[in-house]
């Protein structure tokens, strides 16, 4: 063995230590909930989460689960086109497609598989892929997989959207596709979907977006960015996660016309070469669906809380990335800084990590707090006091 290869390793590592940009992991013994215990025993109010509407817990999810373990099994054991698929997943597939305002859809064992066997299989080298710069990473993975020419505008800037449709088109691509996140995780930024429809229906251009951060709270009903735009329904591609709003498990999903699941299904490869979702995953993801399509309830209070708590910890002197989104970026700009406020509201009964380079760009560090329909009104109040007095002690805000 290379000795040398694993002390190389290490010198990465201890490089990372030394910049204060090392993620550890913390452990917790429960589910997931406005509050959340430690391995020490310690209950602590859990801000990180992706549980935007508090489901991931939630009795009438975990029962359908049980039930789809009972009737369904633990497993496939193998892919789909192989074995066989059940009737859970076909049932998850048309809800899914019809929730989000599409034909079809077809599933994936994560959201990151969705986007990494989106684009390869439907475009080749005489076509265009057009990428917001702040897309997520397993957009920016999906694309590098495809031969389409690259273009990258600046983050949800229109002008230079419509520059590179018109250099695509220039050179003469036989086919455009733009794609966004319809909400970024780290800024809680919102795409201008509509306006970016109107670009693509302007220059004859496909439009496709990643829903992680949207499906199931973002719109007056819930059904997404499109819906919160005014553009439901046209949209042609858009990729989701069941791993977020819809449950908190995982896998993901694309909806789109009917001939482009179709043609994933025969060539998309992580589709092709992995497991299925569990069924116990469909059948609780089922129930989810069935929650948010007959009340707004969760969702509504998702927004009362957010507003609440981007207005107090502005109040409590911190500075905040604007908007209306449930993300909310509490700005530090230092790493170590973000690194020892986190742990220091965690002391304090607060569970929010510090987010840094590579996830941000370097000098962009800052706690990534997330709201949920979970959480009371006392939750917020004792988050927002306990980042006032540690934000005073360590001279973040006065």
């Amino acid at each position: 063995m290379s000795q040398a290869f694993f002390q190389h390793l290490q010198s990465e590592l201890d490089g990372i230590r030394a910049a204060g940009l090392y993620k550890a992991e913390r452990i917790i013994t429960t589910p997931q909930g406005a509050v959340v215990q430690t391995t020490d025993g310690r209950e602590v109010i859990n801000l990180c989460a992706n549980n935007y509407l508090g489901l991931s817990s939630h009795p009438a999810v975990i029962e359908a689960a049980h039930e789809a373990l009972r009737t369904h099994g633990f497993g496939l054991s193998s892919v789909r086109f192989i074995c066989g698929t059940q009737d859970l997943h076909k049932q998850l597939e048309a809800r899914i497609a019809r929730f989000v305002g599409c034909e079809d859809a077809i599933l994936y064992a994560a959201a990151f598989d969705a986007n990494g066997g989106l684009f390869e299989p439907l475009l080749g080298e005489q076509d265009a892929i057009i990428s917001d710069a702040l897309n997520h990473a397993s957009i920016i993975d999906g694309i590098r997989l495809c031969k389409a020419q690259r273009w990258r505008y600046e983050h949800n800037n229109l002008d230079d959207l419509e520059r590179c449709l018109k250099e695509a088109r220039e050179k003469g691509a036989r086919f455009t596709l733009v794609f966004t996140d319809g909400v970024f995780s780290m800024d809680g930024t919102i795409a201008q979907l509509d306006k970016i429809r109107a670009l693509c229906d302007r220059y004859d251009a496909l439009l496709g977006i990643d829903e992680c951060h949207a499906s199931g709270f973002m719109g007056k009903t819930g059904r997404g960015t499109a819906e919160h735009r005014g553009v439901f329904g046209k949209i042609d591609i858009i990729t989701g996660t069941f791993g977020k709003a819809l449950g908190g498990a995982s896998g993901g999903f694309t909806a789109a016309r009917k001939e482009v699941v179709e043609l994933l299904r025969q060539r998309s490869r992580p589709y092709l070469f992995s497991n299925t979702l569990a069924p116990s995953i469909a059948g609780a993801s089922l129930a989810v669906l069935d929650l948010l399509e007959g009340s707004t309830a969760l969702r509504d209070k998702l927004e009362a809380n957010t507003a609440y708590f981007r207005e107090a910890i502005q109040a409590a002197g911190f500075e905040i990335k604007p908007g209306t989104h449930p993300i909310v970026p509490i700005m530090v700009y230092d790493a170590v800084k973000a690194q020892r406020l986190s742990q220091r509201i965690l002391e304090l009964g607060i569970y929010a990590v510090g987010f840094f380079f590579p996830v941000v760009p370097k000098g962009q560090a800052r706690i990534r707090v997330q709201v949920s329909a979970v959480h009371e009104r006392e939750h917020l109040e004792k988050a927002v006091a306990a980042f006032k007095q540690a934000g005073r002690e360590l001279g973040i805000v006065k």
